[in-house]
């Protein structure tokens, strides 16, 4: 077995120096490097924090004017006889939004950058939910129907952007799904490392990777997932419904009590973010780049905005009108970096771990472990901290399983662009819930770590960023227009003619409106 894996990791090996080189280029010239503070944002993060700021004053400040208009939308009772609502679709992006990413890479940037950098995660989070609200909008606009659901995204809005050439849609596809099936060993890992923490809470012993308890996850996990891939999107959209409030509830509940605990030092808290966002501490490198690095880059990969991984749920909405579901998207990304992506926050720099010379120089550098201390550095002698660790592995296995089944159905909307065929779609269902997910399961089991197979996704993450913000620059033209048109036309169908191209779907449904 060890041979096996050994020979995995050596096929992918290449991958790492290029995933690297792409999402650090050019900050690996030193002529870039030597530029004061923009020498330490890659081209990736200048582009996507750009692309923010650009669609942000483009559309009028969107995510402040229509913020009570998105939450509107999502506490509107409405059925969907046709696709999911827009209550459902804000669920699904959620569970793929609000993942280990919202403790682990929160952790990772304040280890890094200091308190500072959960300053510049809030500016890029604001500026994100306009290009989260651009890129939902297109989903919306140019989604297809088929059967009782929609389907839609990147791939869709690639290919009608892009000259309606049917290649675009394939290749972004076929981009997104093999995106996509690398990230789920990672997260089934992430499954396993939460109930593993779990168990050992409860039961006092810590679990061998070869032992009953792993095997019974492994059993569960490929069933489960197994039997909620094969049933659909309304099938996972129910699991969605209730698993993401529920998660996302009792991970805010914890921290609130752990504040309440800590309320004394909640100043320092608020004064330690905004100090050390300009002037940073002697610790974490004592210059202002770093926070501001750390925060942007880490904000922006825990909320997908501009990334394109988001639109599929987008497009599955059965929206009134294209923008509905772009507001709705936007209030997705306030939700993880603002709201949760904080509350993680506040855990690590209340701690000060890093105050604590010896425990710091063992844990920084892992981010589960350093983030779990700082809980218990917050909670002791009350007898509660067993508890607390509880509750946030329980967490932190939810928003790994949630993004288990989120790339699935993802990955299965992503597909009808290249084959609408049940055939196809049962393969990729096969290929993720029972290929990829077994994989990551059995490396797990056998005691072993796919360092090199992981950077597959980092990879792949950085070329669909390369693909879509592109793509939306093209295409925003027509999420301007439809943006005017909601604006000023309110109650007034949303037809092909308002943005200047077809849109079969809005077109019949404009139609099917005239005839009541």
């Amino acid at each position: 077995m060890k041979e096996v894996f050994d020979a995995v990791n050596g096929v992918f090996q290449f991958v790492v120096p290029i995933a690297d080189f792409m999402w650090d280029f050019p900050t690996n010239f030193e002529w870039y490097a030597a530029i004061p503070i923009l020498g330490k944002l890659s081209f990736a993060v200048v582009l996507l924090i750009g692309s923010g700021i650009f669609f942000t004053i483009k559309t009028g400040f969107i995510q402040v004017t229509h913020f009570k208009e998105g939450l509107r939308i999502l506490t509107k009772q409405r059925a969907a006889a046709i696709g999911i609502t827009p209550l459902a679709a804000f669920f699904l992006s959620s569970a793929m939004r609000v993942g280990p990413g919202n403790i682990l890479g929160v952790t990772g940037a304040i280890s890094v950058g200091g308190p500072g950098a959960l300053f510049w995660m809030w500016v890029s989070a604001f500026f994100g939910m306009a290009t989260a609200y651009m890129e939902a909008t297109l989903a919306q606009i140019f989604k297809e129907k088929k059967g009782d659901e929609f389907v839609g995204g990147l791939p869709f809005y690639g290919k009608k952007i892009m000259g309606d050439r049917a290649w675009v849609g394939v290749a972004l596809s076929s981009i997104f799904i093999l995106y996509a099936m690398f990230c789920l060993p990672a997260q089934a890992f992430n499954v396993f490392s939460s109930v593993g923490s779990i168990a050992q809470v409860v039961t006092g012993t810590t679990y061998d990777r070869t032992s009953a308890l792993y095997y019974l996850i492994a059993v569960v996990l490929v069933g489960g997932t197994g039997i909620l891939a094969f049933g659909g999107i309304k099938k996972i959209t129910k699991v969605t419904d209730k698993m993401v409030p529920i998660m996302a509830v009792i991970y805010c509940l914890t921290v609130v009590v752990i504040a309440l605990l800590n309320f004394r030092t909640i100043p320092f808290f608020f004064g330690a973010v905004f100090k050390g966002a300009f002037t940073p501490e002697a610790v974490f490198g004592g210059f202002f780049g770093t926070a501001l690095v750390q925060g942007v880059k880490r904000g922006l990969m825990s909320n997908e905005a501009g990334q394109g991984t988001i639109t599929m749920s987008a497009a599955a909405s059965n929206a009134e009108h294209p923008c509905e579901q772009g507001c709705v998207q936007s209030l997705g990304v306030f939700l993880d970096t603002i709201i949760i992506c904080t509350l993680s926050g506040f855990i690590v720099v209340m701690a000060q771990l890093w105050n604590n010379p010896t425990v710091w120089e063992e844990l920084h550098g892992q981010k589960l472990p350093l983030y779990l201390a700082s809980i218990t550095s917050l909670t002791p002698g009350t007898g509660a901290d067993s508890f607390i660790t509880l509750l946030v592995s329980l967490c932190y296995g939810l928003f790994a399983y949630t993004c288990v089944i989120g790339f699935i159905i993802f990955s299965e909307i992503a597909a009808n662009r290249i084959s609408k065929k049940k055939s196809f779609i049962n393969f990729i269902r096969v290929l993720g819930a029972l290929v990829f997910i077994p994989f990551g399961a059995v490396s797990v089991l056998a005691g072993l770590e796919l360092d090199n197979l992981w950077y597959i996704s980092d990879l792949g993450n950085i070329i669909i960023v390369y693909c879509n913000l592109p793509i939306m620059f093209f295409g925003a033209k027509y999420a301007f227009r439809a943006t005017r048109h909601y604006k000023t036309k309110k109650g007034e169908p949303f037809t092909s003619e308002v943005v200047g191209i077809s849109c079969d779907y809005w077109d019949e449904r404009a139609k099917n409106l005239g005839k009541e």
